[in-house]
């Protein structure tokens, strides 16, 4: 069963140069207790899908058409504010880019555990407290009952975060959408970070959405991989699939970056991502991909086809 579908979401925003469309019909599925990953360049849109799943776009965001449907049935694109917000930690948690920011530096990081305990699991006094120690050791962040007290500036960056991923368990939450959760953390924390969330899918049966510019991440502990480029989903297969057989220009190009040997070069995909503000006729990535087709891949956009089972890219090559 799938957690969350999205399907051909269109958005983009009002400019002082007029409409500029950000997402183009991005579709993606979430299953039951497994971790699905986006990946791709800064600004290729994946903040913008993970924003629009939570209704917390900005004012100036248009969503032109598609579905976000939550358990195959509820449409979050179509809810009231006061819908979205039950949604929101309650049963959709958000862990986002900065901890070191995410946090109020005026309340402990208890108060701000209870506040969200109290919100949306409807515990009060002694009951909500013993719920958000439990929730800090289930993060393992040692001494919980003491760290309870604490302020956020007595906390690691590593702390911040596991303090951060309690809240969406002491709230149950069926999907965590993880966003760069790791970019603010040396290697050693990132590891554990990762573990972290790992154990909590497969302990709790939690659904993961993991947004990230790192393969080397995905290709540990992810279930699933989508590849968005330039605000267009240009290749998604399970992991394994998708590292073996890896189909479309883009991401062969995104693997060859990772590092190999340190006495080699490091590969790079020549050019630039288009800016928002850049029409572009075809395929979105023509004008960097040394396939190009002359006279077809600046003109027509190429369909998003199953070329293995559960395997979809979008190239003329295939």
């Amino acid at each position: 069963m799938e957690i969350l579908s999205v399907k051909n979401l269109n958005i983009g925003f009002n400019t002082e140069k007029g409409f500029r469309q950000a997402l183009f019909d991005v579709s993606f599925s979430i299953k039951h207790g497994q971790m699905h990953a986006i990946v791709g360049e800064s600004g290729c849109g994946k903040s913008i899908t993970t924003m629009s799943i939570l209704n917390l776009l900005p004012k100036n965001a248009l969503i032109k058409s598609g579905q976000i449907l939550f358990k195959e049935k509820q449409d979050l694109l179509s809810l009231d504010k006061k819908d979205i917000q039950e949604i929101r930690g309650a049963k959709i948690a958000l862990i986002p880019q900065d901890p070191m920011t995410s946090l109020n530096p005026l309340y402990t990081i208890g108060n701000q555990l209870l506040e969200v305990i109290e919100l949306h699991q409807n515990l009060k006094g002694k009951d909500a407290k013993d719920k958000a120690i439990e929730a800090l050791n289930m993060v393992q962040i040692p001494s919980a009952e003491e760290r309870f007290n604490q302020y956020p500036h007595e906390f690691s960056g590593g702390m911040k975060q596991r303090a951060i991923i309690a809240m969406a368990l002491a709230c149950n939450a069926e999907l965590i959408i993880a966003d760069e959760p790791t970019t603010a953390l040396d290697v050693t924390i990132q590891a554990q970070i990762m573990k972290l969330l790992s154990d909590i899918k497969h302990d709790f049966g939690t659904s993961i959405l993991l947004i990230t510019h790192d393969l080397a991440l995905v290709s540990q502990y992810a279930d699933e991989v989508s590849v968005m480029y330039s605000g267009k989903i240009v290749e998604n297969a399970p992991t394994k699939e998708f590292f073996d057989n890896t189909n479309h220009p883009y991401s062969i190009g995104l693997i060859k970056s990772l590092p190999q040997n340190k006495s080699d070069k490091l590969y790079s995909i020549k050019g630039q991502p288009p800016s928002i503000n850049e029409d572009i006729a075809g395929c979105r990535f023509h004008n960097r991909c040394k396939f190009n087709i002359p006279n077809l891949c600046n003109r027509k956009t190429p369909s998003f086809k199953e070329i293995s089972p559960n395997h979809y890219s979008a190239c003329f090559l295939n």
